[in-house]
């Protein structure tokens, strides 16, 4: 596997274009199988999850056409087999979105546990309960789940969480079934809008797109979509922290103002600011990164939870930030029980950091970090190493970068377009 080799301290400078959203091109490419007709998507980032999906969709008999360097065409209309080779699946978690599109097409469909991060236990349950509540049976033999029906009917579906792949897993199968689908407590994150209405322009029928009652009457038919992925806001909010603890001056092309209205407070708790003008964002130089105590001066509490909260996956890369602030925080991953260990690495290059449990950390900033060698345990966190690498002294290697190029478009020569001494080599 390859490795990152990071001269760290230096300053950055320039303006980066932000990729296509992961999280929103995965469902969108299962969504292709939902019709016989070719559907487009725009802006879809080159990155090693979804380079999976494509062969996944391949190996299922699409064809898949590249149009540009973001932009496909995949036609669905010789589906010939509704089984998911297990080497495939476990290349990332994303293959469970399949399983909603497979099931309106065939009566029978199996499929291996997907993979992807390991960052704590990630439970399938609701997506089980949605298919069964709209008439499939779900069963498991020798590690391979398996979906069986005969007709799917709409069903009022209560999910115990607010599930983004759950969500969009039933919206996929609820489509296509005969009748009414009511999903309450359904997650409403941008890219679960922005599937929604990929669906609507295909033919579909979704109403309360944005909240977490969603409505879907059944259709019998979809048809082909030009659909464009809208921005990455974990890109944008991991080059904004570059930007703040490099002490450079960074702008941010391609940002939808609306998502950053959600991340803006926690970065201003760690003394971030940022400047927005239409679809551009611009940090400056010179940031105190003084972190704001809360009321009568006690020690902030930074912590995730569902859209419109504070997004888990930016968890890692805001522990980074608060490295480098001044005070003190308290952080809270409420949603995966192994994402703080990443922390480990951030400890050993000098950070002050108390692990207390496998949900909370205490930062006390700032901390001079400095070069070593660590390794990339997932996407995020391995976003979150190169940060720290980039402001840290000295040298540092960053083993198993493909969790990282699963998430990150051509990082290294993004980085080295705004001045970063970052160089990629393969490991002998």
């Amino acid at each position: 596997m390859d490795r990152f080799v990071i001269q760290g301290g230096g300053k950055l400078a320039g303006t980066v274009k932000i990729q296509g959203n992961k999280n929103e091109a995965l469902p969108a490419l299962a969504a292709s199988l939902l019709t016989d007709d070719p559907v487009i998507l725009r802006n879809v980032p080159r990155i090693g999850d979804v380079q999976a999906m494509l062969d996944i969709l391949r190996s299922l008999g699409a064809s898949v056409k590249e149009l540009s360097h973001n932009d496909f065409e995949i036609c669905c209309a010789n589906i010939r087999a509704a089984e998911i080779a297990v080497e495939k699946a476990r290349m990332l978690r994303a293959a469970i979105l399949l399983a909603g599109p497979l099931i309106t097409r065939f009566d029978h469909v199996s499929m291996p546990p997907p993979g992807g991060d390991v960052i704590g236990r990630r439970r399938l349950d609701d997506h089980f309960l949605a298919f069964t509540s709209l008439g499939a049976e779900v069963s498991e033999i020798d590690r391979t789940y398996v979906f069986d029906r005969k007709v799917l009917h709409g069903a009022d579906i209560f999910f115990a969480e607010q599930s983004v792949t759950a969500t969009e897993n039933a919206l996929m199968a609820a489509v296509l079934s005969q009748g009414r689908t009511t999903l309450r407590n359904a997650a409403c994150e941008p890219h679960v809008v922005g599937l929604s209405n990929m669906l609507n322009a295909m033919g579909a029928s979704i109403s309360g797109i944005g909240a977490n009652i969603l409505t879907i009457d059944g259709v019998e038919k979809l048809s082909g979509v030009d659909h464009t992925i809208g921005p990455d806001l974990l890109e944008i909010g991991g080059y904004i922290v570059l930007a703040a603890v490099t002490h450079s001056t960074l702008t941010i092309d391609g940002v939808n103002p609306d998502e950053i209205a959600v991340i803006r407070p926690t970065y201003a708790k760690l003394g971030i600011e940022f400047e927005l003008a239409e679809d551009r964002l611009f940090v400056p130089a010179g940031q105190k990164m003084d972190i704001r105590p809360d009321f009568a001066g006690d020690i902030p509490k930074i912590d995730d939870a569902a859209w419109p909260a504070f997004p888990t996956d930016l968890m890692s890369i805001v522990i980074v930030a608060a490295t480098q602030a001044n005070g003190t925080a308290l952080f809270f991953e409420k949603m995966y029980d192994g994402r703080m260990f990443f922390v480990d690495h951030l400890i050993g290059m000098g950070a002050r950091i108390v692990l207390c449990d496998p949900h909370r950390v205490v930062v006390v900033g700032p901390a001079q970090l400095y070069g070593t060698q660590v390794t990339s345990p997932d996407i995020r966190a391995g976003m979150a190493l190169v940060i720290a690498a980039l402001c840290a002294t000295g040298e540092t290697i960053i083993y198993n970068i493909r969790q990282i190029d699963r998430g990150y478009e051509n990082l290294e020569g993004k980085l080295q377009g705004l001045g970063a001494q970052i160089e990629r080599f393969a490991n002998e």
